[in-house]
């Protein structure tokens, strides 16, 4: 099989190449097309790729390019990985956000819809030279915000594009270990709501539900990371484990306290850390994979820190600084590929899992997957604190939407204004303003 991914200069290609490299079963990849648009970013990953794949026989071919169309052709599967504007844009997102006092992270709040702004027009192209060149390609989505993104693909796509996130994975992983389940595997995680905004409702093993065992022993909520992030209480009071992201929400005003107290923002951060890793192996002497190897300890070590900070959650555990996605992606593509049935949390379409929401708004919820794609099981109602959550958010992902295919700068606005983190009509209109400033490819908002 052929698998083109999109953003293949991206520092977390070697993550899935990795994957694929541990991969010894019938009709398994054979080559790998990397595409991005930075040729030097190109050449950096694919040295790390080649050191990788030194002893393992089979490893699948490498070549790259810098030419959409021919990356597209001829592919199986498309990785979609990009980030429009870069690292720099991330931390531009960040800067006029809590500027204006609000949250600026790249898939919540303001800079989600920053971030979205610019990614959708972008994400609605491959969409279409897919449709045009890859017909009978699928299409996995990794590109931030991953469900609005997802939903505009899905738009040329239909079911044909799916979005996935490690949080929910990360999440059920941790629930088990701390409940003593000695295969995750076998326990079925009942998740639903949006993505970075869902809740672990159950964790059924062998039939039983062990959630409400963990609900109800305080030592066991504060010994892992989401008990240690919201704490207890509130857990007990949701009845439910929350995405990490959900942070965001419950406790925004310290998150925001803490990113402006933040010597650099996340963005910054990465930006800085990956603009020496690139510059590194512009070294062609240099140690391409264990450049990488240290930048990526660095990078997961200090994931979501300032959260941790604000609630006094500590460092991360060692279990939790391994990734993630790459085994979803893996995971999912086998089983469309060889029709290897499996049960994975993904971004689909809702049909009629949420009766919230109409049936081409993309959710995150467990999904049966096989030959003809992922199928959303059917998952009980959320209560309403959390229905109305998921709708205000998937309110403002249709305004992002349609800003984006209208270039209206009202509709922008009301994107912000409308998101529950956004707390004036005017500070919207200054986040507009302020972006539009910032990124040129905002400059289609008239």
């Amino acid at each position: 099989m052929r698998l083109t991914i999109l953003g293949g200069g991206g520092f977390r290609v070697p993550l899935v190449y990795g994957a694929l490299l541990g991969d010894r079963g019938e009709g398994r990849v054979g080559e790998v097309v990397l595409h991005d648009p930075d040729a030097g970013r190109l050449s950096a990953v694919t040295r790390v790729l080649a050191e990788q794949a030194e002893g393992v026989p089979g490893a699948p071919a490498v070549t790259a390019t810098t030419d959409l169309d021919e990356a597209l052709r001829g592919a199986d599967f498309v990785f979609s990985a990009i980030r429009v504007g870069g690292l720099e844009g991330r931390a531009q997102d960040e800067r006029v956000a809590l500027a204006e006092g609000v949250l600026g992270q790249e898939t919540v709040g303001a800079g989600g819809i920053a971030y979205g702004l610019r990614t959708v027009p972008v994400a609605m192209d491959i969409a279409r030279r897919v449709a045009r060149l890859a017909p009978d390609a699928w299409v996995i989505n990794f590109t931030n915000p991953a469900g609005l993104v997802t939903e505009a693909m899905s738009r040329h796509l239909g079911d044909r594009v799916i979005g996935i996130c490690d949080s929910p994975v990360g999440l059920g992983r941790r629930i088990a270990r701390v409940l003593g389940v000695t295969d995750p595997a076998a326990a079925w995680i009942d998740y639903v709501g949006l993505n970075h905004l869902g809740w672990v409702r159950g964790l059924r093993v062998a039939g039983r539900d062990e959630l409400p065992r963990l609900l109800a022993d305080r030592a066991l909520l504060g010994s892992f990371e989401e008990g240690r992030l919201f704490g207890p209480d509130w857990l007990r009071s949701l009845g439910a484990v929350p995405n990490e992201y959900l942070h965001y929400y419950y406790f925004n005003r310290e998150t925001v306290a803490a990113y402006r107290a933040a010597e650099r923002t996340r963005g910054a951060f990465l930006r800085d850390q990956q603009a020496g890793f690139y510059a590194e192996l512009g070294d062609p002497a240099a140690p391409a994979l264990a450049a990488w190897h240290r930048t990526r300890a660095e990078r997961e070590a200090t994931y979501m820190a300032e959260n941790r900070e604000s609630a006094g959650a500590g460092e991360r555990e060692p279990e939790d600084l391994s990734g993630g996605y790459e085994q979803v992606a893996l995971a999912l593509m086998r089983a469309i590929a060889r029709d290897e049935r499996a049960t994975l949390i993904l971004n689909v379409r809702n049909r009629t899992t949420l009766a919230a929401l109409d049936a081409e708004a993309v959710i995150e919820v467990p999904c049966l997957v096989d030959a003809n794609g992922a199928h959303p099981v059917a998952v009980d109602p959320l209560p309403l604190h959390a229905t109305g959550l998921v709708c205000a958010v998937k309110a403002v992902e249709r305004e992002v939407l349609a800003a984006a295919a209208s270039g209206s700068r009202a509709t922008a606005v009301k994107a912000f204004a409308l998101h529950p983190l956004v707390d004036s009509v005017e500070v919207a209109r200054r986040l507009v303003d302020g972006y539009r400033a910032v990124h040129p490819g905002l400059a289609y908002l008239t």
